[in-house]
């Protein structure tokens, strides 16, 4: 028996649409996880492209890798200031 790989599966509606996770699979090689995201995940015309990536080569970052991001306000710009500051520009203060 061929051992099988779990593959997670991404279509693409068309135009400029984003890639998007629409489930996961498990075949024995590539050709076969995209025969079946077509037949699983394409069978009403879906996707207009399909990406099969096997579990095992996706990489993972822990919350370590991303935590220097965590706390970095000043890059979230609500609008909130720039309102203030023009509201007390037209009202003179």
């Amino acid at each position: 028996m061929t051992p099988s790989h779990t593959y997670e599966v991404f279509l693409k509606a068309d135009g400029k649409s984003e890639f998007r996770h629409v489930g996961a699979l498990g075949a024995a090689d590539n050709e076969m996880a995209l025969m079946l995201a077509r037949e699983c995940y394409c069978r009403r015309g879906e996707g207009e492209q399909i990406w099969v990536v096997r579990r095992d080569d996706i990489a993972i970052a822990d919350s370590a890798v991303t935590e220097p991001n965590r706390h970095k306000g000043h890059r979230q710009n609500d609008g909130k200031l720039v309102a203030e500051h023009r509201r007390q520009l037209r009202e003179g203060s």
